[in-house]
């Protein structure tokens, strides 16, 4: 392949993403407003790779996310209703007898 038929890279400076963890907060079961950043809508704990920490505070979280659960400070699942129940349609006709079968109407050609 050509030198001048390759595909270059764009040189453009990217935004590095702040860490999720400052240096001066702490990893504590009752800091709250921390720890439920780390926890999904359904209430599990995030993986590492997901919130962009280290092992160490991968660890600490999960601790604290623990502690404050059995403190019952942190519910274990969140409840959250995913779909809204409605009211059930009635149907039309409905009769409270036993079933019957619809005779046939026979036509006969004469």
């Amino acid at each position: 392949m050509d030198k001048s038929k390759r595909f270059l890279k764009s040189k453009r400076s990217f935004r590095r993403r702040l860490p999720p963890i400052g240096s001066g907060d702490r990893i504590d079961y009752r800091n709250l407003s921390l720890i439920t950043r780390f926890i999904s809508d359904q209430g599990k704990i995030l993986s590492r790779r997901v919130n962009r920490v280290t092992l160490k505070q991968q660890r600490l979280i999960t601790t604290s996310i623990k502690q404050a659960r059995i403190l019952s400070s942190l519910p274990f699942i969140n409840y959250k209703k995913k779909f809204d129940k409605n009211k059930p349609i009635p149907r039309k006709n409905r009769t409270r007898g036993p079933r019957t079968k619809k005779k046939k109407d026979n036509f006969s050609i004469d």
